[in-house]
């Protein structure tokens, strides 16, 4: 058969040119085209892998149509009508071979063989149902190729309002109305508050978060509290014992050039310009920098009172007092920080 189907396509076309001379009148009687001895056949329509297209053919049952066209189905492949059906005219014959795709899904991975024309198709025929955010690669409408990968990623998106606290700071200072160590609570504030709208998606599993605005409920107040220092005559204990606290409230902080004193100097009569005693916690200041009585905290050396001037303290200056020449000689001369209080 297959042998002389090219004889049988050339009698087709020679039956529809006789059918075309006699209805141009080239050709007057219909015996006259009996007498070409054309044998008969039918036009078909053959769907196949999402093509379609228009055959004549002197073929007298689908297979034969098949077999004209190179195709051996497999048992597995897709054929409407049955290949035993008779060809009648305008018939629409389909066919899909079978062939193997990898379906990838969160659950994993597997082999499917099948006749789908098209990527949707292949997903109906598994019952997997889509929900609107979920991502096909190839998409939905991509024809089905042999060894083909499909993958579907589950996505989940949604949004929520988080609420967050915005820590609040504590601000200490210095009472020398308060005995040493001991504290009281001047304000308690309250952390801050800010709401933010963030949106959620989840792909496969895996959570991405965008956050779309951000806006402050409540904005933070400080806590205060006072800790004691006791009278100045306790300086010294604290200073020996290491008592630092750069967190203190200051009014200001001044870089100067500081060197040391003490009472046993000659010409001193062992009391300040203030009246004080001299000794650790009394530093000599210009008055014009530093306003005698200011109180102040100096790192390394605890905290004073510019209770003392000198001749020689002038500008960025300041005489540190210890109470003892060893102690003042191990300190020296150096740059500090000098810190006043409120």
């Amino acid at each position: 058969m297959i042998g002389r189907s090219a004889n049988r396509a050339t009698y087709l076309w020679i039956s529809l040119l006789a059918t075309a001379l006699l209805s141009a009148g080239f050709v007057s009687h219909p015996a006259a085209a009996a007498a070409m001895d054309v044998p008969a056949g039918h036009v078909v329509l053959f769907q196949s892998q999402g093509t379609q297209t228009q055959h004549v053919t002197s073929s007298q049952t689908v297979a034969d149509f098949l077999k004209e066209r190179g195709i051996t189905p497999g048992p597995l492949d897709f054929v409407r009508p049955a290949p035993s059906t008779p060809l009648v005219d305008n018939m629409v014959i389909q066919y899909s071979p079978a062939v193997p795709v990898k379906l990838i899904t969160r659950a994993g991975s597997k082999t499917i063989i099948t006749t789908s024309d098209d990527v949707g198709a292949l997903l109906e025929e598994q019952g997997i149902h889509l929900d609107k955010h979920d991502i096909v690669r190839p998409s939905l409408a991509d024809p089905i190729v042999a060894n083909a990968t499909i993958r579907i990623s589950r996505v989940v998106q949604w949004s929520a309002s988080v609420k967050h606290h915005i820590a609040q700071r504590t601000i200490r200072k210095i009472d020398f109305s308060l005995p040493p160590g001991e504290t009281r609570v001047i304000k308690a504030g309250q952390p801050g508050l800010t709401l933010t709208m963030v949106d959620y998606t989840q792909t496969d599993g895996k959570l991405h978060k965008h956050i779309v605005a951000r806006r402050v409920l409540r904005k933070p107040q400080a806590r205060v509290i006072a800790e004691g220092v006791g009278s100045y005559a306790a300086i010294a204990d604290f200073a020996r014992h290491g008592l630092e606290k750069t967190s203190y409230i200051a009014s200001q902080a001044l870089e100067m050039v500081a060197t040391a004193y003490t009472a046993q100097c000659s010409g001193c009569d062992g009391y300040t310009a203030s009246g004080y005693r001299a000794g650790h916690g009394i530093v000599a200041v210009d008055p014009r920098v530093i306003p005698l009585g200011t109180k102040l905290y100096i790192p390394g050396y605890g905290f004073a009172i510019a209770g003392d001037t000198g001749g020689a303290i002038v500008g960025q200056r300041i005489d540190l007092g210890f109470d003892s020449l060893g102690d003042a000689m191990a300190f020296g001369r150096r740059v500090v920080k000098v810190y006043t209080l409120h």
